[in-house]
């Protein structure tokens, strides 16, 4: 059964080919919270530009579930005085696929365009023959003949630099582009609050849908609207790794298989209760699942909430994906619709006021 409609895909589409890099997510939010506004009765965003809806306000118990909005991007850290513009990461970047990529320079100005060169292969002899893409030697070349030429140009240090590939749909099955990690989790918790408006369900308790800021450099988003929600309850989402792609592997990275339905995880940070809740609502709905483990730490906003306030029932649900971290990132169609199925039927089946503490006085 699918719940993802036309219009659910052309939401998508538009908020994923937006651009909304650490720490500069505002645009992406409009478009997120312009889409939510029709299936929530509240709405508030932080200093920060974490947005979050709220259905069913006041109560007292309440209940996260969790996307975060930012994806991976660069600064430009140095410009040389032939023009060419160096760069750090903003969030965890990867310097082997930039070559050869366009770029987005973000200024005051609007966009600048740019791209990332790299020498010939035919140039690449002798000790360089094997030479290989670094942060010391990638830069971005915007056609300028110098530095003077580039600050004309609005570019200076601390531009923000994202990628303009954009989404498409590979063979009917696969949504495929940049910034799926973590944008598809904000897709699948607004896609959640409109089952709940179009259902005409009540919810006995506040239900907060939260599309949070900066996880890609250390959950911070997370850790800061934990700070004011101060929930009872939260079900994060964000992607895993498919590791039937090829170089990874399964014996360290674990055995998911995008297609084969959402992960979900054991972890120090996710409450044995809260998991137990729902992999048996996933058995009795019939909603395909996979199980992964993780050691210390989630990577995810789930650790933020979960070590919040003296402790917050927190739980993950995976969405499996492919080639993390790339501007062609894939996720299977069915893995998404099962996400935001398994989160619905779950908020379900919680009860306001229970108690998931291990031992009763």
């Amino acid at each position: 059964m699918s719940v993802i409609t036309a219009a659910s895909e052309q939401f998508l589409k538009r908020y994923l080919n937006n651009a909304s890099p650490t720490g500069f997510e505002s645009e992406g939010q409009k478009i997120w919270l312009e889409y939510i506004k029709p299936y929530i009765d509240d709405w508030d965003i932080d200093n920060y530009g974490t947005v979050y809806g709220i259905i069913n306000p006041g109560k007292e118990y309440r209940v996260v579930i969790e996307g975060h909005a930012d994806e991976i991007s660069w600064y430009v850290n140095y410009i040389s005085e032939d023009g060419y513009l160096y760069i750090i990461r903003n969030g965890g970047s990867d310097h082997i696929i930039a070559p050869s990529k366009r770029v987005n320079i973000h200024t005051e100005n609007g966009i600048v365009d740019g791209v990332f060169g790299w020498p010939a292969i035919h140039t690449r002899t002798g000790k360089n023959a094997d030479l290989a893409p670094s942060l010391e030697n990638i830069t971005i070349d915007i056609g300028a003949k110098n530095r003077e030429e580039v600050l004309k140009m609005g570019v200076h240090v601390g531009c923000v630099i994202t990628y303009p590939d954009e989404f498409s749909i590979l063979n009917g099955r696969w949504y495929v582009g940049r910034a799926l990690d973590n944008r598809i989790g904000g897709f699948c918790i607004a896609e959640v609050a409109r089952l709940l408006k179009e259902n005409k369900i009540e919810l006995p308790y506040s239900l907060y849908i939260v599309n949070a800021v900066q996880e890609e450099v250390g959950l911070r988003g997370a850790e800061m609207v934990a700070q004011t929600i101060r929930p009872d309850l939260v079900i994060v989402t964000d992607v895993t790794h498919d590791t039937t792609s090829p170089l990874y592997n399964k014996k360290t990275l674990g055995d998911v298989v995008a297609g084969n339905g959402p992960s979900i995880t054991r972890a120090p940070s996710v409450h044995n209760k809260f998991y137990d809740l729902i992999t048996k609502t996933a058995a009795e709905k019939g909603i395909p699942f996979q199980r992964e483990a993780a050691s210390r730490n989630t990577g995810t906003d789930t650790d933020a909430f979960a070590f919040s306030n003296g402790g917050v029932v927190s739980a993950l649900i995976s969405l499996p994906l492919k080639y993390m971290h790339t501007t062609v990132e894939m996720a299977h169609k069915d893995d998404v619709n099962n996400v935001i199925r398994l989160m619905y039927e779950t908020l379900l089946k919680i009860e306001a006021g229970y108690s998931y503490k291990y031992l009763r006085k």
